[in-house]
């Protein structure tokens, strides 16, 4: 082989392979220390856009667990109301009863009326019930709940409508009842519809909370697959990384020594010229 002064292609070599183990060296501590596989785009860029659509996806999928769980509490905040109009409904039809003893005089029947103005009251209040601003009872569907991060039509919950305040739910024939012997003007028969419809309602309240439930349990599946799904794509393997990371340190160590003796091998031609 000659012996040039010009050119050293031992030391181009050298210092070629040198600056690459120099940037894996310093890919792979950006990586170790981020976490991340990709820390530019230019490092996967097909995987960078598949990441960000499997991110925001989660993302929207958490919210949506979000909306239904605050669903469910409205429902149960109604159910909460209908209860207790059902209590109430018992208690007017328990008086209904009383009220019917011969045996009670002018002054009994007035007491038994006044209680049952009362609960009349509380009934008007259950019906204007209302759950961060949001009326729970109304002759209109409160609305529909998204239970997919898409919001497609086909998976909505639609919650009814509950109208306690209606006469023909029953309920609206109890509390318009008036006069001084409000408890002559209604019958059992007409507390025993009222009662059977707030049961109705409860039914079906429930039932919209059971499906909501299963949704709510779906939603966050489909998050933990799509976070998983994402993490495949982004998340460095420690393991495998800080093994190349020990590889690409002594490549850079090597590297730089066999650089400084490529460097040094062109001394032989100063020997030739003394």
């Amino acid at each position: 082989m000659s012996v040039v002064i010009n050119t050293n292609y031992a030391a181009t070599v050298a210092s070629n392979n040198l600056a690459t183990s120099n940037s894996m060296l310093q890919k792979s501590l950006n990586r170790l220390s981020s976490g991340s596989k990709i820390v530019n785009p230019s490092d996967d860029a097909g995987g960078l856009a598949v990441s960000m659509k499997l991110s925001a996806a989660a993302v929207r999928q958490g919210a949506v667990a979000s909306n239904i769980g605050n669903a469910v509490s409205l429902l149960q905040t109604q159910d909460g109301a209908l209860k207790v109009s059902g209590q109430v409904l018992q208690r007017i039809s328990e008086l209904k009863v009383l009220y019917q003893d011969v045996t009670k005089s002018s002054s009994d029947l007035a007491n038994y009326n006044t209680e049952f103005t009362a609960l009349q009251a509380q009934l008007t209040a259950n019906a204007a019930e209302t759950f961060n601003g949001v009326a729970l009872f109304g002759s209109s569907a409160i609305g529909s709940v998204a239970t997919t991060e898409n919001g497609s039509s086909g998976t909505t919950v639609s919650i009814a409508a509950r109208d306690l305040a209606s006469s023909g739910a029953g309920v609206g024939t109890i509390t318009a009842a008036t006069g001084a012997t409000s408890l002559a003007n209604i019958t059992v028969a007409q507390i025993s519809t009222a009662i059977e419809n707030v049961a109705t309602m409860r039914a079906t309240n429930g039932s919209e909370q059971s499906r909501l439930g299963f949704a709510s349990e779906l939603v966050t599946t489909n998050k933990a697959n799509l976070e998983a799904a994402n993490s495949r794509i982004v998340d460095v393997d420690v393991a495998s990384e800080s093994t190349q990371l020990a590889r690409w340190n002594i490549l850079v160590q090597a590297g730089t020594s066999m650089l400084a003796q490529a460097n040094q091998s062109a001394q032989s031609a100063l020997k030739l010229l003394g």
